[in-house]
This record gives C-alpha cells, sequence and structure tokens, in this order.
C-alpha cells in the first residue's frame, strides 16, 4: 500500500493499512488447506456415522436401496449437524444461535459430501446391492467417503476464505 499521507488532497483520509492486513485473510489464498482438510474432516465424520447407521438400519430391517440412502442421507445430515452443534453449544451460544451456525457452517459442505459420496455408490457396480458382510460394500463405501473429502476439502476452504462453512465456527472457539 502506498504512503499518501504527504499529498494534501488525502490528509482528512483516514489510514485504511490496518483495515487491508484484516481483509487479506478473508481471500481464499488466505485459508491454509489444513484448516479447510479439518473442516472437512469434521462434516465427513458426521456423515460416515449418519451413512454407516443409515445402511445398518436399512439393511437390519430388509430395506431396499432407495430407503435405506434416503435413511443415510437423513442420518449424515443430522449428525454432522450434531456435532457442530455440540461444538458450538460448549462455547455458551443458545440453542437458536447454535442451530443457525451448524446449518450456516455445514449444509454446503454436507451436501457436497453426500452427492459425491452416494454418487461413487450408485456409479460403483455392485456396490448398492452389497450387504454388510461383504468387503465390496465397506470398500466402496470407504472409497466413496475418501472422493468425497478430497472434493469437498476445496469447496470447505472456498466457504472458508469467504467467512462463510466453517469460518462461522471458529468464531465460537476461544
Amino acid at each position: 500500500m502506498q504512503d499518501h499521507s504527504q499529498h494534501t488532497q488525502h490528509a482528512g483520509h483516514p489510514d485504511h493499512s490496518a483495515r487491508a492486513d484484516h481483509h487479506s485473510g478473508h481471500g481464499s489464498g488466505g485459508v491454509s488447506w489444513a484448516m479447510a482438510a479439518r473442516a472437512t474432516l469434521h462434516c465427513l465424520t458426521g456423515c460416515a456415522i449418519g451413512e454407516i447407521l443409515g445402511m445398518v438400519i436399512g439393511t437390519a430391517f430388509g430395506w431396499g436401496n432407495v430407503p435405506t440412502m434416503v435413511l443415510a442421507i437423513v442420518l449424515a445430515f443430522f449428525f454432522g449437524y450434531t456435532l457442530t452443534l455440540r461444538s458450538v453449544l460448549k462455547a455458551g451460544v443458545d440453542f437458536r444461535t447454535a442451530f443457525r451456525v451448524a446449518l450456516a457452517a455445514d449444509t454446503l459442505s454436507i451436501a457436497v459430501m453426500e452427492l459425491i459420496d452416494n454418487g461413487v455408490i450408485v456409479l460403483w457396480p455392485g456396490a448398492m446391492d452389497a450387504m454388510l458382510s461383504d468387503v465390496l460394500f465397506w470398500a466402496a463405501l470407504t472409497i466413496s467417503l475418501a472422493v468425497a473429502f478430497v472434493v469437498t476439502t476445496p469447496v470447505n476452504k472456498w466457504m472458508i476464505g469467504r467467512g462463510k462453512g466453517h469460518a462461522v465456527v471458529h468464531q465460537y472457539h476461544h
């Protein structure tokens, strides 16, 4: 930033150098890949819990692929939001505010993760019909979650860089 303090026409203007420094961290370049990966791993944990539990419940009740997948997706969102809610509530925030923070922080991340995760499973030959006892079930699930992590991490980096997503949650971590 150039120093304009010597110019008479700029004498009445405030110094913006501190503000420029403050905003430099908000571009996606100011967000580390490690921070984005941690946010994505947080999201992945909730999604994986929901996915596995949904598939176990659907299989135990003998449900078909579609209702089992719907349950798994609903539970992935539920557990993803719940993990964020838990951490924000710990910071002393009221439930309503914490719920809003969880929705703002996780909705896009979970949606992308679920789209990729379930897309891989649907496209993987035989994965939709694999049973919990099959190696194919666990291999497809593991690989689909890994692919979802890789695709979702840049999404989270972009969101955090713009003050969205898990950047909203970080203001409650002191």
